[in-house]
Formats: structure tokens, C-alpha cells, sequence
């Protein structure tokens, strides 16, 4: 075919954020609860998000894409910033300059896995603002519902409101659950206990799937240089190893039995790359046959790489050694993202060494058979969060 794949094919990237607007939560909480509500203030030229008088972070830090800098040398704030990270109609005109049919939306200052509310403080503020939160996302999806794929948050503290937010989310129009994949890291059971359970059923239930996003649990060592080798060394090693722990996640979800408790749950693996997966799975089958996990759990009927198959998909964005070898072995469980507009985004600029993201899938996939092709770029993840093509 002469056409290039992002010509041809409805292309979804499963893994891009939204810089939240300073208005989000301010615009929907009730204002009973003061400044303790999530809002922004500028200090000396800088946008900041503020928690009473807490630094929360700040638009530009995990803004960079088109940035000529990195980190900790990062945008001011909204006025530095592609609106495309923030406004649903420049997304959209971003999604037809670089050929992207649908992006999948995550979050920002509310973290990766929800941990982000617990510095709210109070429990009943804390549920007001992921509520906020998840009305919000489906708002700005509203410019083009099928194209723009809201994730939800859950106030993972309380199972039962959980199991309330996944039905009363669902109903709006998400289209996956966001779950941290170390909810140890915040005082919780971890994520193969019976206790979250009644999450995975609602979920399965309402035919949604479960996303694990790197970076979900604690990762205040990626802010702070603790061992003196250089903010940027440290930065960068942090961001490198974040992508290894869903390695973590993935093990709970097999070797806890909840892939075998829930078969018809899907799960993804969001930015943690796919060039690992033949090495992990074997050492899991591996341990499992000789460790006898089957005598122990004979309601286990498969084996782990059986049940990653069967409801376990990965993502990949900066591979190109790992990926031929990773698609030809799971052809059905992989999928593209870009990571817009986070610092190791497939977005270039003067300091990446990122190419447009049409050239990367080009170059990338040109071995690999066409129909395993739209199944990657189009078709798995289409069908995973209810895309009509």
C-alpha cells in the first residue's frame, strides 16, 4: 500500500494527558471548602497550583512538549504552554495535524493513581474533587466524544464510593478506570488483596478496563536529587525506572489470582513500554510451574503469560529494537501511545530526539504484517474503549 499507516487507518493513541485548566476545580466544588479547594496562583510570573497554602505543583512542569529546555527548567505556566495540552477544540486541531483519529486522557495534579486528592486532607473534599474531576474530563471530551476518551478517577480510599463512582462515570461516558498500581505506597491493601475486589467487579461490570499508569505510588524521588548526582541524572533515572514498576503490577494481577477471579477484566499497562514482556512472562511461567502455584490454586487454570493473552495489554512509544520482537509474539495485546505533552513525550523539540509521531509508527512497524499493524494502531484499541470506526 502506498498510503502511510496514519493515512489509512483510524489511529488511537492510548496515553495523553490534560493539563488542567485553573478552573476546574474552582468552577465545581462547593466554595464552602475555601482555598482548600485545588487553585491556581501566580508567584513571580509563575502559574502554581495551590491546597490551602501547599504548593501543588504547576501547569509547566509536566507541560514540555515543543519546550526548548528540561527539566527543572520548565514553562512559566498557561501563557508558555500549547493550548493543545489544556483547550478540547486545540487538541482536536493537534489530532488532525499529526493524523491522530483518538487520544485516551489522563490526568495531572490528581497523580497517576488518584494520590494525589489524599493531600486534600478531608475525606468529603477529597470525593467532591474526583467527582469534579470525572465531570470535568467528560465535558471537555464533549467537543468530540469519540474521539477524545475520558479515564476515570476513583477516590480509591473508600471501596464502596468507588464502586458508586465507576457506575455513576460509566454512565457518563468514560471509558476506562484509572487504578494505581501500588496503593500500598498509601496505606491500602495491596493491589492483588480481595479487598479491591468489589472495584474489579463494578469495572467488569460496566464494561469498562483498568488502567495502570506509571508513576502511580510514591515518586517523590524523581522531584529530589536525595543521592547528589544532578537534578536532570536524577530526573531522568527516576523517569526510567517509574516505567519498570508496572513489571510489579503485572505480577499481582497474575500470581494474585485477580486475571482468574475476573476473566472477562481487561487490563492496560499505560507508558511502561513492551520490549520487557517476553523475558517477564517466561520468568513468570517459569516460577509458577516450579513453584507449584497450581497445587496451591488449582482455580488457576492458565498459566501467567496464558492469562496476560487472554486480558492484559501493553503500550510502547520510544521502542523500536523491542517492538518487532514484542508485536510478533502478542499481536493482539499491544498498542501506541505518545504521552502527549509530558517531558518524554514522542512530541519533538529542540532537546528530544523524538520524531514526529506518524514517522515513528512508519518507521517502526515497516516489518511487521499490515494486519497486525491496524490491530495496534486502530483496531485493539478501539475495540478497548469503545471507538466506532
Amino acid at each position: 500500500m502506498s498510503q502511510r499507516y496514519f493515512d489509512r487507518y483510524k489511529v488511537i493513541d492510548i496515553d495523553t494527558h490534560i493539563t488542567e485548566p485553573a478552573g476546574v476545580w474552582t468552577d465545581r466544588v462547593s466554595s464552602k471548602w475555601g482555598d482548600r479547594v485545588p487553585h491556581i496562583r501566580r508567584i513571580e510570573g509563575r502559574d502554581m497550583w495551590f491546597i490551602g497554602d501547599e504548593v501543588a505543583g504547576g501547569p509547566g512542569f509536566y507541560t514540555m512538549a515543543g519546550h526548548d529546555d528540561t527539566y527543572p527548567n520548565v514553562p512559566m505556566g498557561y501563557d508558555d504552554i500549547p493550548a493543545a495540552s489544556y483547550d478540547a477544540k486545540a487538541r482536536l486541531e493537534l489530532m488532525d495535524q499529526e493524523g491522530i483519529y483518538g487520544m485516551v486522557l489522563y490526568p495531572n495534579l490528581g497523580g497517576f493513581g488518584s494520590g494525589g486528592f489524599l493531600r486534600l486532607g478531608e475525606p468529603a473534599l477529597m470525593l467532591e474533587c474526583v467527582q469534579a474531576y470525572n465531570d470535568f474530563l467528560v465535558d471537555w471530551a464533549s467537543a468530540d466524544p469519540n474521539r477524545l476518551l475520558p479515564v476515570l478517577a476513583l477516590p480509591f480510599w473508600d471501596v464502596d464510593a468507588s464502586v458508586k463512582e465507576i457506575e455513576r462515570s460509566a454512565a457518563k461516558g468514560h471509558r476506562a478506570v484509572l487504578f494505581g498500581s501500588r496503593p500500598e505506597t498509601f496505606g491500602e491493601p495491596p493491589l492483588s488483596h480481595a479487598h479491591w475486589d468489589p472495584v474489579w467487579a463494578a469495572t467488569q461490570a460496566a464494561g469498562l478496563s483498568v488502567s495502570f499508569h506509571i508513576g502511580s505510588g510514591d515518586i517523590s524521588d524523581i522531584a529530589y536529587d536525595k543521592a547528589g548526582m544532578g537534578t536532570k541524572a536524577n530526573f531522568s533515572r527516576g523517569g526510567s525506572l517509574a516505567l519498570l514498576d508496572n513489571q510489579n503490577c503485572l505480577a499481582n494481577l497474575l500470581f494474585g489470582g485477580v486475571c482468574a477471579r475476573f476473566p472477562e477484566l481487561e487490563f492496560v499497562s499505560v507508558e511502561s513500554g513492551v520490549g520487557w514482556l517476553q523475558c517477564v512472562l517466561e520468568l513468570f511461567d517459569w516460577q509458577w510451574i516450579n513453584g507449584g502455584v497450581a497445587k496451591e490454586h488449582p482455580e488457576y487454570d492458565l498459566l501467567p503469560s496464558e492469562y496476560f493473552r487472554r486480558q492484559v495489554y501493553g503500550s510502547f512509544w520510544f521502542e523500536k529494537k523491542g517492538v518487532e520482537a514484542a508485536i510478533t509474539d502478542f499481536p493482539d495485546n499491544l498498542m501506541w501511545e505518545t504521552d502527549y505533552p509530558h517531558p518524554t513525550s514522542q512530541y519533538p523539540s529542540p532537546n528530544s530526539v523524538a520524531v514526529p509521531p506518524a514517522d515513528y509508527a512508519q518507521e517502526t512497524l515497516a516489518n511487521i504484517p499490515e494486519e497486525t499493524v491496524r490491530k495496534v494502531l486502530q483496531d485493539t484499541p478501539a475495540r478497548i474503549y469503545g471507538v466506532e470506526l
